[in-house]
Order: C-alpha cells, then sequence, then structure tokens
C-alpha cells in the first residue's frame, strides 16, 4: 500500500510541476488553486508512504518520479527536445528508483 501511495505521490508531483508551466502561460487562479492541489495531494501521499518506506528510499522515488515525469511531461505538451541522450537519462532515473523498490 505505502508503494502504491508513493507513486500517487509522484505522479501528483507530476502534475503540479506541469500546473507551474499552466501558470506562468496563463495566470489564472485555476492554474494557483491546481498547483496549490497538485503538490498538496502529492505530499500528503508522500508522508503516507513514509509511514512505512524508509525516508531516503521514499524520498529518492518520488523525487525521481517527479523529475523524470515533469520532463516527459515536457517533451509530451511542451515540444521539449526528444533527444536519445535525454531520454537515456531519464530512463536511468526510472531504473535507479525500481532498483530502490527491488531491494527494500
Amino acid at each position: 500500500m505505502a508503494w502504491g501511495a508513493l507513486v500517487l505521490a509522484g505522479l501528483f508531483e507530476m502534475f503540479g510541476v506541469a500546473m507551474i508551466n499552466k501558470l506562468h502561460q496563463d495566470r489564472s487562479w485555476q492554474a494557483l488553486a491546481l498547483l496549490f492541489g497538485g503538490f498538496g495531494a502529492s505530499f500528503i501521499f508522500l508522508s503516507y508512504a513514509m509511514e512505512t518506506l524508509p525516508m531516503g528510499t521514499a524520498y529518492a522515488v518520488w523525487t525521481g518520479i517527479g523529475a523524470s515525469g515533469g520532463a516527459i511531461l515536457g517533451m509530451i505538451l511542451y515540444g521539449e527536445s526528444k533527444d536519445w541522450r535525454r531520454i537515456l537519462f531519464i530512463a536511468m532515473v526510472l531504473g535507479a528508483a525500481v532498483g530502490l523498490k527491488l531491494v527494500s
């Protein structure tokens, strides 16, 4: 259950990052509310996951999902570079997160 909460926390982190970009584009109250909602939910799920999982593992996986997911969203939604090296390093970050799951 803690791992599921951690993945949800990472997904909400990705959503929050996407809302930062949306807020820069249109400066609306809706984008601001979604930004706070996304990051708030992310912290709630992270906190729940950390009741069971070690802090270092939980934080590393959470930031890995958020960072790599944010980069992937940038490529898909905002036309950022899809260079093979960038994709390789995103895969390495996700692989490290899976590795932490396997050894925890």
